[in-house]
């Protein structure tokens, strides 16, 4: 299978970008709404991590 290297090569450095960047997003906002100073900013961004973080319905 070597022609499968360049493949897999080409469609994991995407995925792993998409990645990083998404457990980055998910960071940036759980911290906001551990520290931000106003309520409604940290209420808000508890709503955000809902949405970045629900589960599909019978999921564990």
């Amino acid at each position: 299978m070597p022609g499968l290297t360049p493949v897999l090569d080409t469609a994991l450095l995407p995925a792993g970008i998409g990645a990083a960047l998404y457990a980055g997003t998910v960071a940036v906002v759980a911290l906001t709404a551990a520290l931000a100073r106003a309520p409604e900013r940290r209420r808000d961004a508890r709503e955000t991590l809902k949405v970045l973080l629900r589960r599909k319905a019978g999921g564990r």
